[in-house]
């Protein structure tokens, strides 16, 4: 069976699935995905160098912020 945002396994009911991707280098991007649908990517263009962070109501699940904090260039 498939199970949300390609996990191995099911969460419980009233549990929500994620996945965090971190990359690697310049070869695969970063990626967020919650409750099966896919917050930030390479593909949506809203990722960036550094600290990616999608911001996500715990009761709702409802997509709230995202955005990108570069530590490199301060």
């Amino acid at each position: 069976p498939q199970h949300k945002c390609g996990n191995q396994k099911s969460c419980p009911q009233n549990y929500f699935a994620f996945k965090i991707i971190s990359g690697a280098a310049n070869v695969v991007g970063p990626s967020i995905c919650f409750d099966d649908l896919v917050l930030m990517s390479s593909v949506k263009n809203n990722i960036g160098r550094g600290l990616n962070i999608a911001l996500v109501n715990g009761t709702t699940g409802q997509l709230l912020k995202t955005d990108a904090f570069d530590m490199y260039s301060g």
